[in-house]
């Protein structure tokens, strides 16, 4: 009778803890989805090279493929560069006022060596006020118009030493379309003025923004 009697309770054990192994294991549908989402707040700053074909919202739909959930804001005017922004005060208000995670800053192709000085410089006031603000900073690699194609090569390396010096994250988009464009000598990245994005080339900056911004 003893024997019977510990016999059922060892049972009763087992399946109590089968029970509670089964509560604490199980996700519901929603809880698990939840859980692989992503999310992130990026501020895009820029020219007419960033509005064109709305690149901020192409990002978003991109990361969204990717299960990135993303917001986006965007200050970009015509022929602007970092130093114009920041002298107009927007993009600091902008910055301490929100979250972001990240914040892309883009000026022309900066191939010269005042685009260049521009890009270190100004670029250094961002990336502290990025810092103080919990951002990352974060440059957005363009490219010269085709009738320029000849500088590309001077594009790159000065967006890779502003990167570089001021320790924010590269998007190398007009390095990856270089490499395109020499492999292919299809130019259709470009739109019809051989400077702004087609939707297509606009489409793959995003996407090399998205793969940058969200490698796994």
């Amino acid at each position: 009778m003893h024997q019977m009697s510990s016999t059922k309770k060892i049972i009763q054990i087992i399946i109590y803890l089968m029970i509670c192994q089964s509560c604490t294991s199980f996700k519901s549908p929603e809880s698990t989805k939840n859980a692989k989402e992503r999310s992130s707040t990026i501020l895009f700053i820029g020219n007419s090279l960033t509005y064109t074909n709305d690149l901020p919202k192409l990002v978003k739909v991109i990361a969204k493929e990717k299960g990135v959930r993303v917001t986006t804001t965007m200050i970009a005017l015509p022929n602007y560069a970092l130093i114009d922004h920041w002298n107009d005060g927007t993009i600091q208000k902008e910055i301490r006022s929100k979250q972001y995670d990240f914040v892309i800053v883009q000026q022309g192709p900066s191939s010269q060596a005042f685009g260049k000085e521009i890009l270190v410089n100004y670029g250094k006031k961002y990336s502290n006020l990025c810092e103080e603000n919990s951002a990352q900073l974060c440059y957005f690699m363009v490219w010269p118009s085709l009738t320029y194609y000849n500088t590309f090569d001077g594009v790159i390396k000065n967006h890779r030493e502003a990167a570089r010096i001021n320790n924010a994250m590269l998007l190398p988009v007009g390095e990856i379309w270089k490499t395109h464009f020499d492999a292919t000598e299809n130019f259709d990245y470009y739109s019809n003025d051989g400077f702004h994005p087609s939707l297509k080339g606009s489409r793959v900056a995003a996407e090399i923004i998205v793969d940058y911004l969200f490698k796994k």
